[in-house]
């Protein structure tokens, strides 16, 4: 079996490996913690992880990963009912958690370890798992049901890293800040995961702000993941933080995911900063698929090429490949490669059904491609697709041509039953002020005029939020057309 993290005997023992605030391991001490732990996990099966943004949180998870246990990271989030049919579901021996962590009900029956990182005696975990092994079991966020647990092999995070490594440039010279969350695959497997393998270092800022942001890009910080409700609080406060502009000029590299990151922010951010923010598309039962290359080309609304290893096609509904790529024709991405979750775990039905017959994930996201390959996303098959008078239009373009208009703050387009047109669109907006919002006829002529008369929205809702998830994605479901 090759190793995930090398760096724990190859990079210099007192590099440092992780920090949370004040509180930070070496890779000497991460290799002497983790070894201990992952003795004391032996052959527990599958290992829930209380998935707090703290070091404990990255100690558990690498520590099974070298014991070659599947970790379960769990939300501390969620509530009652969802983390009872995922514990249901996934069976897990034991439960890793802080030593001061509370745990709720559904959680405190499981046998508990407590992680302490002790870094004062060694042990070298021994495991004879494969690369097809399961490494995690990751659990999507069940918008058309209960969660379905993906399980991530081995080899699926090793090529995703490897393949953003060659992407992005990244070495073990590398310092990256965050304040995403660890129970998902962005803030875990590429924000703790990522620098692991190469050698570099992490710090997690607990909990994203401005400052913390601006502290760490000047304190030698090289690069910056975070997911568009981050950039667009960075984009605000550019104007009033000027040390955040200029330490996000000192930035090595900006990447956004999770969701596409509203090109005017693009623009805010590049005007104030000299810096591009680059975008990357991964889903949990992927990993990576695209991205924009740090020698690239960083093209605002893109995700860019895809990632070494990764084959990825567009397809119409009646699922046939999209042979010539204009930058229009809407097809939805399949992908297949490396990077691929195993199954759903429990759900043969669901697995079958994810797969064509020769390999191809269905995604379930709909896309443009350019003639030289770089992806625009335009939108969720279920929820972003939009059948209007003949045309198939993208939910994600109408949104961002509606952030352009100075009197949005935020929108969200969805699509509702019109018996001419077979949908109209219906745009939902957060007005900038709330005591003088921008009304139908202005916003449809905005669209009209950058876009095409054919995708301005016919009905407007205001709303004084929209209604979002913990990775800032909008819950586009709790939109009811009242």
């Amino acid at each position: 079996m090759t190793s995930l993290f090398p760096a724990l005997t190859d990079a210099p023992a007192d590099r440092p490996a992780l920090r949370f605030g004040d509180r930070s391991l070496t890779y000497a001490e991460l290799a002497t913690a983790t070894g201990l732990l992952a003795g004391r996990l032996g052959n527990a099966g599958r290992v829930a992880v209380w998935a707090t943004p703290t070091l404990e949180t990255a100690v558990a998870v690498v520590a099974a990963l070298r014991a070659g246990v599947p970790a379960v990271p769990l939300n501390p989030k969620s509530g009652e009912k969802e983390l009872g049919h995922i514990l249901s579901d996934s069976a897990p021996s034991l439960v890793l958690a802080a030593p001061g962590d509370e745990l709720p009900a559904a959680v405190r029956d499981l046998p508990r370890i407590d992680v302490t990182p002790d870094t004062t005696s060694t042990a070298a975990p021994t495991s004879t798992s494969t690369d097809d092994d399961p490494a995690l079991v990751v659990y999507t966020s069940g918008t058309t049901g209960p969660p379905k647990g993906a399980v991530i092999p081995r080899r699926a995070i090793a090529s995703t890293l490897d393949a953003l490594a060659d992407a992005w440039q990244w070495t073990g010279e590398d310092v990256l800040v965050h304040g995403l969350p660890l129970f998902h695959v962005h803030g875990l497997v590429l924000g703790i995961l990522g620098p692991l393998r190469r050698g570099g270092s992490v710090r997690h800022l607990g909990r994203f702000s401005t400052q913390g942001v601006a502290r760490e890009l000047s304190d030698g910080a090289t690069m910056l993941f975070g997911v568009p409700t981050m950039y667009h609080r960075i984009a605000q406060s550019l104007a009033e933080e000027p040390e955040l502009a200029k330490a996000l000029g000192r930035a090595r590299l900006l990447v956004s995911g999770s969701a596409a990151l509203p090109v005017h922010d693009h623009e805010r951010i590049t005007a104030a900063t000299g810096r591009r923010v680059i975008e990357r598309y991964g889903m949990t039962e992927t990993l990576m698929n695209t991205s924009v290359r740090a020698d690239g080309e960083a093209r605002a609304g893109t995700v860019g090429v895809p990632l070494p290893g990764v084959e990825l096609r567009l397809v119409e509904e009646d699922g046939a490949p999209i042979t010539s790529y204009d930058g229009e024709t809407v097809g939805e991405i399949q992908v297949r490669g490396p990077n691929l979750f195993t199954e759903y775990l429990n759900r043969p039905d669901a697995t079958a059904a994810a797969f064509t017959a020769d390999g191809w994930f269905r995604t379930g996201d709909m896309a443009v491609r350019e003639s030289d390959g770089y992806v625009r996303i335009v939108g969720r098959k279920a929820t972003d697709l939009i059948k209007s008078g003949g045309y198939k239009i993208g939910a994600g373009e109408i949104e961002n041509a509606l952030l352009e208009h100075p009197g949005v703050r935020e929108a969200a387009v969805t699509g509702e039953p019109d018996a001419d047109l077979g949908e109209r669109i219906v745009a939902w907006i957060v007005p900038a002020d709330p005591a003088a919002p921008p009304g139908l006829e202005e916003l449809a002529a905005h669209v009209a005029s950058r876009l095409a008369p054919h995708k301005r929205p016919r009905v407007l809702h205001h709303l004084p939020s929209l209604p979002r998830n913990d990775m800032g994605k909008i819950m586009k479901r709790s939109l009811t057309h009242g």
